[in-house]
């Protein structure tokens, strides 16, 4: 079986700490799949609420995910704090991705807990439609 690879960005320049709840368990006792990707949602909101924008307005424009690729590490816990890093890259005419890096400090350091890609479309939602990434967007995020 081929597993996804997911090549981080060099600098992911956005970081949130988010604890781990006792309803993000799953019958099994850890977190499960279903709530990491809750998690990356959570993390790209607070990205997003750093710089004033939301799904909805985003720069103007609305945003909806296209896809989403994880790679799980290791395990999440009730009580463990997720450290959950977040850059935005490939900028293209309607489109974007967010890269995700979380982890959870464990007697060893910083482990990585999962590594995540979600694309992203510019999105008008009251037309229904695709559109174009605002230029103030690409001028923000664009090194």
């Amino acid at each position: 079986m081929t597993r996804i690879k997911i090549e981080l960005p060099a600098v992911l320049p956005f970081t949130t700490l988010i604890p781990v709840r006792i309803t993000d368990l799953n019958y099994g006792g850890h977190v499960g799949n279903d709530t990491v990707l809750s998690l990356i949602h959570e993390a790209r909101m607070r990205f997003l609420h750093q710089y004033g924008y939301t799904e909805l307005n985003f720069g103007g424009i609305g945003i909806i995910m296209s896809d989403v690729a994880i790679e799980f590490k290791i395990e999440l816990f009730y009580g463990d704090e997720l450290k959950a890093s977040v850059a935005l890259t490939e900028i293209s005419k309607v489109s974007f991705a967010f890269y995700y890096k979380l982890e959870k400090e464990t007697g060893k350091g910083q482990v990585a807990v999962a590594i995540a890609r979600t694309g992203m479309v510019c999105y008008n939602y009251e037309a229904k439609k695709i559109a174009p990434v605002p230029e103030k967007i690409k001028q923000q995020f664009t090194p």
